[in-house]
């Protein structure tokens, strides 16, 4: 049992996880981060990634003990603060694999395949003039993944009945099936496609860099669905402008919801509005076990999926 208004939202929730919420607990709402506390005396927060927790805010809730973040990321909190005040949280991991792979290989084969600019061949009536242009087939392709956690294992058990190469990179060598690549440029050279699906923050900030899409080369492709701080955006642009890298897909960007303009501008990019787990089962999963993850803080329980710093 959570107790009435012991709970602060902060920032907005979707139509269809704000039901979930309200069906569950009842809280202080604070659709805005910057705005002001609307109660000093709550004792856990339940926020989503988008929304950052700072430490001045938290200096104005001295009784939170708890925050529980509606997402798999958690580069939105500040961990040292929570660390010195003892201060426990929790995300959600393992829920959203399936929708995050989902749109991956969606994106993959989009992007290979030319499937959108396929589709406005035909809507334009450009088929009775001539052929579409021929693709790139996946078969027979390396795929580099940057980040072996959870969604990073799935995608490549999802992807080798697509009779594709796997290697991967990451902190240290996690002893799977694929070979782990220690440096993230050695990676690059080798992979026809390379899939970010690393967590954000400071450690993977700008990994992504003018000397990776050069190892990258021009025939080869850029999936990013793990978070824009990943990427630095004017080595990309530049790479997608000057024909280093084939091309890039792209679910998050560093300034959302408006990216960079000059992404819009080019037309070897496919983009989508950071919809990785965007799908109503989802979504409600995530909700679900957010607020799960305080029912246990209030009653005493072990976190079901507790942020280990």
């Amino acid at each position: 049992m959570i107790p009435v208004n012991s709970v602060l939202q902060v920032g907005f929730f979707p139509e269809i996880m704000q039901d979930e919420v309200l069906r569950r607990l009842t809280p202080v709402m604070m659709p805005d981060p910057q705005g002001l506390i609307p109660q000093q005396d709550v004792q856990a927060i339940l926020t989503r990634p988008s929304y950052p927790i700072t430490p001045a805010l938290l200096d104005q809730l001295p009784r939170v003990e708890m925050i529980a973040c509606c997402g798999v990321g958690y580069d939105n909190l500040p961990l040292d603060y929570l660390r010195q005040k003892g201060i426990m949280a929790s995300n959600t991991p393992g829920v959203l694999n399936d929708a995050v792979c989902e749109l991956t290989i969606g994106m993959l084969f989009a992007l290979l395949r030319q499937i959108p600019k396929a589709h406005e061949f035909v809507i334009h009536k450009n088929w009775s003039k001539g052929a579409f242009p021929f693709t790139t087939s996946l078969a027979g392709k390396t795929i580099g993944i940057v980040g072996m956690g959870r969604i990073g294992q799935e995608l490549a058990a999802r992807l080798v009945p697509f009779k594709v190469k796997i290697a991967y990179h990451g902190p240290h060598d996690k002893h799977l099936s694929y070979p782990y690549i220690s440096s993230l440029i050695e990676l690059a050279r080798m992979s026809d496609i390379l899939i970010l699906c690393c967590p954000g923050g400071k450690e993977t900030e700008r990994m992504i860099h003018r000397e990776v899409l050069e190892a990258l080369g021009p025939s080869s492709y850029l999936i990013n669905v793990a978070r824009g701080t990943v990427i630095n955006e004017s080595d990309l642009l530049d790479a997608l402008h000057g024909g280093k890298i084939a091309g890039a897909a792209l679910d998050v960007f560093e300034n959302e919801p408006n990216p960079d303009p000059r992404f819009l501008e080019l037309p070897n990019v496919l983009l989508t509005p950071h919809i990785g787990s965007a799908t109503q089962e989802t979504r409600q999963a995530m909700t679900n076990l957010a607020i799960d993850n305080l029912d246990a803080f209030f009653n005493q329980r072990p976190l079901p999926t507790p942020i280990v710093f």
